[in-house]
């Protein structure tokens, strides 16, 4: 008896199930990532101060040369309202006359021993949801507030109708940042050569 025939038959019909098996299921993936709600600061001016060339002998001799003031429009957007305060952190903090205070404003590139200067940050005017709002420091982390209008570096900042004394939630905040620069007695600079000026600042925004 020839069994051949039954022997492919029966073979093809198990390829045949196997590739329906095969086929009966599917793989679903699922992926996605679950975000934070979060808030993002801009400054005018892609956050660049320039005071331009400054003639040598303009500078004073034996105390600190003040130049004019400059604003920045700080504004934070946030997707809903949220807790958060801006830190101020110095990229140039090693040249930093008062470290504690100031920011600073790089070294001589041709004397590297020789600090610049300083700059001194501080919010004005700050709106918050449409509502004048005063701001708040803190020194240690959030923990405690006070009011004050200046950003000492590596100090929380934050923001809350006057009167309150803890930040309060902010969905959209608009904010004049007053930005002071002042050179180092030109006694203590060498200046035979252009210098230029380098503060680089960081403002960091926290969430509370």
């Amino acid at each position: 008896m020839n069994t051949l025939p039954r022997l492919l038959t029966v073979l093809l019909l198990l390829t045949t199930t196997a590739a329906t098996l095969a086929a009966s299921f599917v793989d679903l993936v699922v992926t996605g990532r679950l975000t934070p709600d979060a808030c993002h600061v801009t400054l005018s001016d892609d956050g660049t101060v320039d005071h331009g060339k400054i003639p040598a002998h303009t500078l004073i001799s034996n105390e600190f040369t003040v130049l004019p003031s400059q604003l920045l429009e700080l504004n934070v957007q946030c997707n809903r309202p949220m807790l958060f305060a801006l830190v101020g952190l110095d990229n140039r903090a090693e040249s930093s006359l008062a470290p504690g205070f100031f920011y600073g404003l790089g070294r001589n590139i041709h004397v590297p021993a020789e600090r610049l200067g300083s700059v001194a940050l501080s919010y004005r005017n700050p709106v918050g949801d449409a509502q004048p709002m005063q701001t708040l420091a803190s020194s240690d982390n959030g923990e405690t507030w006070s009011p004050e209008p200046n950003a000492y570096p590596k100090s929380y900042v934050g923001f809350a109708p006057p009167g309150d004394r803890q930040p309060d939630f902010i969905g959209q905040l608009s904010a004049q940042l007053r930005i002071d620069t002042s050179i180092n007695f030109a006694q203590y600079l060498t200046l035979n050569q252009e210098v230029p000026l380098d503060g680089s600042i960081v403002l960091d925004l926290r969430y509370l």
